[in-house]
C-alpha cells in the first residue's frame, strides 16, 4: 500500500507467507501527505485469513489518514479491530520539513534506526522501544520517540518472522531492496509469516 514521493527515499520490501496458507499475516504501508512521510509494518496475530483480514484492516486505516499524530492513528486502529484478532504494529511519521522522526511500537514489530556512514562491527544504530500489547485487543500507554534525522539514514521495521539478531548486519551502504532481501532470506524463522520493510531517506525534503 504505497503512495509516495520516490526523490524522497528508497525502500524495499520482502514477504514471506508461512507454507500452508493462502494468505500473509503481515502488512505494510507507505503514504505521504505532502508534510509528512508514514511508515508502518502491521503483523496479525497469528497466521493465515484471519491474521491477514486483521492486518489489511489495520493497513488502510492507517493510509487514510498519513498526517494524523501516530496515537490518533493507532486508537483509530483499536477500535475498528476490536472484532479481529488484533496486530502488532510499529509506525513512523517522518517531518519533511523539520527532518525529524516519531516513531511507537506495538507488540512486537522490531524497529531499527541505522544512522549514515555507520560501518563496522558495532553501527550506530537506535532500536524502537516496543510496549507490550495487541492493537484491537489490549493497548498499553503510548509512549512515542523523537528522533532527528539525516540524509543516508535507514529505517527498518520486521516482524517477529525475522529473528532479533538481523539488526547486528546492518549497513547504511547496502541498497534497501537488498537489505530486505537478504534480512528475509538469512534470519526469517521459518514458523510464521514475515515481512521486512527497509528505508534509505535522501536530502530531498529532509
Amino acid at each position: 500500500m504505497e503512495i509516495l514521493n520516490p526523490s524522497a527515499l528508497e525502500y524495499g520490501v520482502a514477504r514471506f507467507t508461512l507454507p500452508g496458507q493462502d494468505e500473509c499475516g503481515d502488512d505494510h504501508v507507505l503514504r505521504n501527505s505532502g508534510r509528512a512521510m508514514l511508515f508502518a509494518v502491521v503483523d496479525g496475530v497469528g497466521h493465515g485469513i484471519e491474521a491477514a483480514a486483521a492486518a489489511k484492516l489495520a493497513a488502510s486505516t492507517l493510509a487514510k489518514s498519513p498526517h494524523e499524530a501516530l496515537h490518533s492513528l493507532v486508537y483509530a486502529c483499536h477500535e475498528l479491530l476490536r472484532p479481529t484478532r488484533g496486530v502488532a504494529l510499529s509506525l513512523a511519521s517522518i517531518n519533511l520539513a523539520g527532518g525529524l522522526m516519531t516513531w511507537l511500537g506495538i507488540g512486537n514489530v522490531q524497529g531499527v534506526l541505522l544512522r549514515a556512514g555507520s560501518a563496522g562491527r558495532s553501527p550506530d544504530h537506535q532500536a524502537l522501544l516496543l510496549r507490550a500489547g495487541i492493537v484491537g485487543v489490549q493497548l498499553p500507554a503510548l509512549q512515542q520517540v523523537v528522533l532527528p534525522l539525516a540524509p543516508g539514514d535507514m529505517l527498518v521495521f520486521a516482524t517477529d518472522g525475522i529473528r532479533g539478531s538481523f539488526a547486528e548486519s546492518l549497513s547504511a551502504l547496502e541498497a534497501p531492496q537488498k537489505a530486505a532481501d537478504r534480512i528475509l532470506r538469512q534470519y526469517r524463522s521459518g514458523n510464521d509469516d514475515a515481512l521486512v520493510f527497509v528505508a534509505r531517506f535522501s536530502g530531498n525534503g529532509l
